[in-house]
Formats: structure tokens, C-alpha cells, sequence
């Protein structure tokens, strides 16, 4: 393909967010995430929640997509009462970003689940979350950080062969495997921090917040898949 690949981005929809004198509703995201699309190569565009029938139209444009980091996935989708722990739902983020991960999935084009992104794709294929563990968000509002140990022979593994520090913030994680789901990184308590679909050419899913960080290697992974 000519040009950079496009990879599209989802978005937050905040009831109220601040610029100048305004303060109005706003589909946002942190920066860290376009600009690391950008510094590995690719054209960064925003998905705001949308209609999910619009979720097939809007992949059909992109060369890849991340599903972004953000609040908890709502109980229900997984077949789980709520927790006192689990966040306020988000059910416009969880039906658009349900959609593009279906259709991300039956385009076949390169899908990178990032936090809530890795949760929401083991969800999509029928999956399941704890609602809550320790140690992975120590502080509040403060990114921590730990190791991760890829899973020899897997896609992550040959993105990021060795065990590395990556940044993180999350208090869910992948309980049962969604179908077709392979275990490609864990933390040093067993966590689930990367899985795949080996049966796609490139999906994958990091429980931490690489653009946090200045390891490209994963988004990269990405960029070059897309535009292949």
C-alpha cells in the first residue's frame, strides 16, 4: 500500500470536559495514544462511539485499529452480576467498541487491544473478567510499573522476545479465556498481560499502557501488519 497505514482509535464520550471558557460533552483521548500510532509510523484517526451498525462502514476505511484503554466493560457482556468494585458503566463505549472488534475480526484487518481494549476482546469472543485484583494500580491517577514474560512462540513473542518493565493501571483482568485465545505474556503473579488469536494474522491484546511508555516494539507490531 501506498503512504502510511491508517489505524483508527476509539474514544471516550465524557459528559463534561474542559477547554477555554467551555465546558461541554466531548469524545476525547489521551494524546499519548495518537502520538504513539504517529511515532511508530502509522495516521492516527479517533472513533468516537457511534451507532454499532456503523462499526463494519467505519473498519472498512482503516488499514488497523486499537480499542483504547478506559473504564470497566459492564458485567452483563461477559454474564456476570456487578461487583461493588466495578467502575460506572459505559454502555456506549462498550456496544461501539463491541462492534469494531467484531468487525476488525471479520475484515481481518490488525487489531491491538490495549487495558480495558484486552478485556473488551477477550469479551467479544466469549470470555470473562475478575472484577477486581490487587497490586496492579497501586496509586491512584499514578501509572505504575512492573514486568511482563512473553510466551515463547507466540506473536507477542516476536515482537518483544525478552521480559520487560512496562507501564500499568488496571484493577480487572482475563479470567476464562474467550474462544480462540492464546496466553501470551503474564506478570510475575500470574496475571494474563498479552493474549492473541493465532488463527488471525495480527490480534493481540496488552493488559498495560504502552503509550505510557518508549517501547514502540508493539504498535509497530502493528503499524507494519497494517500496512503490509
Amino acid at each position: 500500500m501506498a503512504g502510511r497505514p491508517l489505524i483508527g482509535i476509539s474514544t471516550y464520550l465524557e459528559a463534561g470536559a474542559r477547554w477555554g471558557v467551555w465546558e461541554l460533552a466531548a469524545a476525547l483521548l489521551p494524546v499519548g495514544y495518537p502520538r504513539l500510532v504517529q511515532r511508530a509510523g502509522g495516521l492516527a484517526a479517533m472513533l468516537p462511539p457511534d451507532a454499532p451498525g456503523h462499526a463494519a462502514e467505519a473498519v472498512a476505511r482503516l488499514d488497523g485499529l486499537v480499542i483504547a484503554g478506559g473504564p470497566d466493560v459492564e458485567p452483563v457482556h461477559y454474564g456476570a452480576e456487578r461487583e461493588p468494585r466495578t467502575g460506572p458503566p459505559a454502555p456506549e463505549r462498550d456496544a461501539w467498541e463491541l462492534a469494531l472488534i467484531d468487525a476488525a475480526l471479520a475484515a481481518g484487518i490488525p487489531l491491538l487491544g490495549i487495558c480495558r481494549g484486552m478485556q473488551l476482546l477477550n469479551v467479544a469472543v466469549g470470555g470473562t473478567l475478575v472484577q477486581h485484583i490487587e497490586g496492579h494500580a497501586e496509586v491512584v491517577g499514578a501509572f505504575g510499573w512492573h514486568t511482563v514474560k512473553p510466551v515463547p512462540g507466540t506473536l507477542y513473542a516476536g515482537v518483544v522476545p525478552e521480559e520487560t518493565s512496562v507501564p500499568t493501571y488496571h484493577h480487572q483482568a482475563v479470567d476464562r479465556l474467550g474462544t480462540g485465545l492464546l496466553e501470551s505474556a503474564h506478570a510475575p503473579d500470574g496475571t494474563v498481560e498479552a493474549v492473541e488469536l493465532p488463527s488471525s494474522d495480527w490480534v493481540l491484546g496488552v493488559q498495560w499502557h504502552p503509550e505510557m511508555g518508549e517501547d514502540l516494539r508493539v504498535v509497530r507490531g502493528l503499524v507494519e501488519a497494517a500496512g503490509a
